[in-house]
């Protein structure tokens, strides 16, 4: 059964999803914004959180709220944070992979996420020591234990371009010396954890992530019997580490090696 929290957070991704699609038949009238090199925002996005933020803020006025676009708004123990359209990119392009993520934070741990793809009517939701949920059936991350014939996912972040090399040299191996079946890049890394939670991807890697771009999915995959790390194999502090590495516990760990021994996780330190 949903928490009563999970259930306002659906609700608000089910208003921020509506606005998202009905803008589609005029994409490109929209205002869109250049907020770094390669990195966009719509009017979509900022209208997005807006109603997610007022849906929250009906049923919960103390909490503090970190959006993509807003920022921080206030200060407190349960923090929500919002990424209302994760895959712009996409979206303005006519791609159709992108969500809606938000997650429910006490101090600096997720206690309920939501990552809704509207496109697709599909809801992955968990709450901390409840499971993970698509719709009202439970999933777990893939049973796969080693990375020869793993389906990995990554993403190649423009704040991230001056380490592309050494991410290269992590794709070369993975896909070479260690056999994976394939490596895809999808645009959406709420979506990518999602995915890793409900069992249609073995892993996850990627760096340069924001908190809104994971905070949600973490929690998905933990719930879903899942590990998350950085690059160094640490989870302290995880939403503010910029890397991410996800699977099941079996095969984080040699992803995350994998992370270290192609020298990635060194052109961080």
């Amino acid at each position: 059964m949903q928490k009563p929290a999970v259930t306002v957070m659906i609700k608000a991704a089910r208003q921020a999803g509506n606005t998202i699609l009905r803008q589609i038949g005029r994409i490109e009238g929209l205002n869109v914004v250049e907020k770094a090199r390669h990195d966009f925002a719509s009017e979509v996005d900022a209208q997005a959180e807006k109603d997610i933020v007022r849906e929250l803020k009906r049923a919960f006025p103390q909490h503090a709220f970190l959006g993509e676009e807003g920022g921080q708004q206030g200060r407190g123990r349960f923090t929500f944070v919002i990424d209302p359209l994760d895959g712009t990119s996409n979206y303005l392009r006519g791609i159709p992979h992108y969500c809606v993520s938000i997650a429910m934070l006490d101090g600096e741990e997720p206690i309920h996420a939501v990552v809704y793809d509207p496109l697709r009517n599909e809801i992955f939701y968990a709450t901390k020591g409840s499971g993970a949920y698509l719709d009202e059936r439970r999933i777990r991350c893939a049973t796969r234990q080693e990375l020869p014939g793993s389906l990995l996912i990554t993403g190649f972040p423009p704040r991230e371009r001056k380490r592309l090399s050494p991410q290269l040299e992590t794709i070369r191996r993975l896909l070479v010396e260690h056999e994976a079946e394939d490596i895809r890049r999808s645009g959406s890394a709420a979506l990518d954890l999602a995915y890793v939670a409900a069992g249609r991807a073995d892993g996850y890697f990627e760096a340069g992530v924001k908190p809104w771009d994971i905070a949600a999915g973490v929690l998905l995959v933990r719930e879903a019997g899942g590990k998350v790390c950085d690059f160094r194999g640490s989870s302290d502090k995880l939403l503010d580490r910029g890397q991410i590495v996800a699977a099941n516990v079996k095969l984080c760990d040699p992803l995350q090696k994998a992370m270290v021994d192609s020298g990635y996780a060194a052109a961080f330190d």
